[in-house]
């Protein structure tokens, strides 16, 4: 009767040896899956300053050219994003990245986490607009 003990408690021990290293796969998983979006992010960014940066170039050529013709319209000036845009974008994926590794149900916890985060970086960002716009009227 010892023996079948000793011998249900090594498959049990062995059982959740097994479980812990795909418990903890799984979490290497998820980590670098969050690492592999960020570093999509990050590309689309590049891609995104380049463009920009080509269209920059192009408008700079174009008003010039531009200027240089008798009685020509000049180009509209391209709009920035406001604090308030990039806070929200910036705290919408710390949010989701976060509520992802925090909460037990990544997709929920990435959902809510994308909320809270945007509406904290909103909130962020709608402060800083209002004081950059009372230094732009006090320097006035």
């Amino acid at each position: 009767m010892v023996a079948c003990n000793t011998q249900s408690d090594k498959q049990e021990a062995l059982l959740k040896s097994q479980q812990k290293t795909i418990d903890s796969m799984r979490v290497v998983m998820e980590k670098q899956a969050i690492i592999d979006s960020m570093n999509a992010l990050q590309a689309q960014r590049k891609e995104a300053e380049k463009w920009e940066d080509l269209e920059k170039n192009e408008a700079t050529n174009h008003t010039q050219a531009v200027a240089s013709a008798p009685a020509a319209a000049s180009a509209p000036a391209k709009k920035k994003w406001s604090h308030t845009a990039k806070g929200a974008l910036v705290g919408a994926g710390t949010g989701a990245i976060t509520g992802a590794i925090v909460n037990k149900k990544h997709v929920e916890g990435a959902l809510i986490g994308t909320v809270i985060g945007a509406g904290v970086g909103a909130g962020t960002g709608a402060i800083v607009d209002h004081s950059v716009k009372k230094k732009r009227q006090q320097q006035q």
